[in-house]
């Protein structure tokens, strides 16, 4: 909790006795009286957890930081935060409110344990890549980094989530991926197993940030921002069907599964970043409608 007059408040009232019922109905009154006001500096909607997103409300004009980093407030005093695959257990939230009070709260993020998925056949050269290829990869990291830093008052992200494939879950956020039996980086996003074709939807509204024809790790692949600085990145597509800077409703067909980059079936990998954490779709989309759970497949 805050350290605010009202906890002081408590502790006079319920701990060491409380005089004669005049005396606490009238702390208990001024407790009340105090108590609303405290109660509404801030709202958290969402998982403290590794991979979370976590919806915050402040009263205007308040200003966030977030481990010592300022973050975008709306004007109707919305933000968001995000925690990493690895967040440490402690996150610290400080605000200042317009009349200059300072109030500041820790964070417990709660750790996840992940899971190790093995994944074989690959094209021996997307695992290993030649010195050929890493000007072109450095390349199209350097495109992706651009698309992923926008952070704009945009609150797109409050129009609600649904999944852009239905189908089964072949690949889940944050697993370590040993691929063609080598040790990888984690895996950040969630696999849809689908056909080739099958249409992709916006899962919320947004603007297209980047559509790109052949990436060499993510082949077809296209990004869509949702304000301050949350973006959806589609991998693996056969198509897009968006250019840069259109604006996208959810629900819209943005684009088609493929089985282009470095695959071995179709499937569409959805990932989430929140400015440089790495979050997981699945935590905003909820249960798949079609197919809870994860079906083991490898692609």
């Amino acid at each position: 909790m805050f350290d605010r007059a009202v906890i002081r408040g408590g502790d006079r009232v319920f701990g060491r006795g409380i005089g004669t019922m005049k005396d606490w109905i009238r702390s208990l009154a001024l407790l009340l009286a105090v108590l609303p006001a405290w109660a509404g500096a801030l709202e958290l909607e969402g998982e403290l957890v590794q991979g979370g997103v976590v919806t915050g409300r402040v009263e205007p004009g308040t200003r966030v930081l977030f481990d010592g980093e300022r973050i975008r407030v709306s004007e109707e005093g919305v933000f968001l935060l995000g925690f990493g695959r690895d967040h440490p257990a402690t996150s610290r939230l400080e605000l200042i409110r317009p009349d200059g009070g300072r109030e500041s709260r820790t964070l417990e993020v709660r750790k996840r344990n992940y899971a190790i998925q093995r994944v074989d056949g690959l094209p021996k050269r997307k695992v290993t890549p030649k010195k050929i290829d890493y000007e072109r990869i450095r390349r199209e990291a350097a495109l992706v980094r651009k698309a992923r830093q926008r952070d704009d008052p945009r609150t797109d992200f409050l129009t609600g989530w649904i999944w852009p494939v239905e189908g089964p879950i072949s690949g889940v956020y944050g697993s370590q991926r040993i691929l063609n039996g080598k040790p990888r980086r984690p895996h950040y996003g969630v696999d849809i197993a689908r056909p080739v074709g099958t249409p992709v939807r916006a899962p919320a509204d947004g603007i297209v940030t980047l559509v790109h024809p052949d990436m060499f790790y993510s082949g077809v692949t296209l990004i869509i921002d949702h304000g301050h600085g949350l973006s959806s990145s589609f991998l693996h597509l056969k198509r897009t069907l968006v250019k840069p800077g259109q604006r996208v409703r959810r629900g819209q067909v943005v684009a088609e599964v493929g089985r282009s980059g470095r695959v071995t079936g179709a499937h569409l990998d959805w990932r989430m970043n929140l400015r440089k954490a790495r979050v997981d779709p699945q935590l905003l989309a909820g249960p798949m409608p079609q197919q809870a759970g994860v079906r083991k497949k490898k692609h």
